[in-house]
């Protein structure tokens, strides 16, 4: 089971620099937040660069990347300009969306095959979806009021896209495992990442080394906790098909959940807290074996 600990120490990373990010990188600095999580984090991974073998990886593993590279930055970008724009108690339950979508794209791109207590964890997680919003309006529209959140909320409506695009993402960078192992892997891809986002901000007139923040060592802390994100991500999706992965890496939201409450004072945490518990449950029902 060392994958379901490795997962759990992603979700957590991934949660503490979503609350990094949106404690010390508002969105008048978004650049620097870009470059701490895509280019700083990447240099924590050198080491790790297979460059004995860089010249003779097969081509499947670089039309991976390719797939790889635009998609995730699609994909954080829509999810930290929810984050940084909105509570996180009224974005992170909506990413427990993600485990839906995997299952699907994990059938789509890898032929993975989703299971009867599957299929009633997406029941629940679209259940505990519905349920985040309930109350938030009075009368006879409170009950609709989940869908006006993904339609109207800017916030809801982006980590939804974000859960989407990171369902493929995810089949797709464990599809890059037959090629590489998973410590190789992260690093090159974080290494490639790293320098395609540096090299995007250089073309639209920013350097990396002038994006600082106002305090540097948040920068760093950022930096390290995604680095530490994405190597424990894919050393724990060698070992485990990618939805049962992602599903348990959802619990991020309950991390984030915690940070909202005690680092940023947000309202509503107890019916954000019900909601999230119901779409664990879900992503529980869709990662137990069959």
């Amino acid at each position: 089971m060392i994958w379901f600990l490795l997962t759990l120490l992603s979700a957590f990373m991934l949660a503490t620099s979503d609350a990094l990010t949106k404690r010390y990188f508002p969105a008048t600095e978004m650049r620097a937040a870009i470059a701490s999580r895509f280019v700083l984090s990447a240099v924590w991974l050198l080491p790790w660069v297979p460059w004995a073998k860089l010249f003779s990886l097969p081509a499947g593993l670089w039309g991976c990347l390719a797939l790889l590279i635009p998609l995730d930055l699609i994909a954080f970008w829509l999810y930290v300009r929810a984050i940084t724009t909105a509570p996180l108690s009224r974005t992170l339950p909506y990413l427990s969306l993600s485990p839906v979508f995997t299952l699907l794209a994990g059938h789509w791109l890898l032929g993975e095959a989703v299971s009867l207590h599957g299929a009633a964890g997406v029941g629940l997680i679209a259940l505990g979806a519905w349920c985040l919003n309930l109350g938030t309006v009075k009368g006879w529209r409170g009950l609709i009021a989940p869908l006006w959140a993904v339609l109207e909320e800017p916030g809801a409506r982006l980590i939804v896209l974000a859960a989407l695009v990171f369902s493929v993402t995810a089949a797709i960078g464990k599809a890059a495992l037959q090629y590489l192992p998973g410590l190789e892997f992260c690093a090159l891809y974080a290494v490639v990442l790293g320098l395609v986002t540096g090299l995007g901000m250089r073309v639209r007139g920013n350097y990396v080394w002038r994006a600082s923040p106002a305090r540097p060592w948040a920068a760093l802390a950022l930096s390290l906790t995604m680095a530490v994100m994405v190597a424990s991500h894919f050393i724990a999706i060698e070992h485990v098909p990618v939805a049962y992965m992602v599903a348990i890496k959802r619990t991020s939201l309950l991390f984030g959940l915690l940070y909202g409450l005690l680092w940023f004072r947000e309202p509503a945490f107890l019916r954000s807290l019900l909601a999230a518990l119901v779409m664990l449950v879900g992503v529980t029902l869709i990662s137990w074996p069959v």
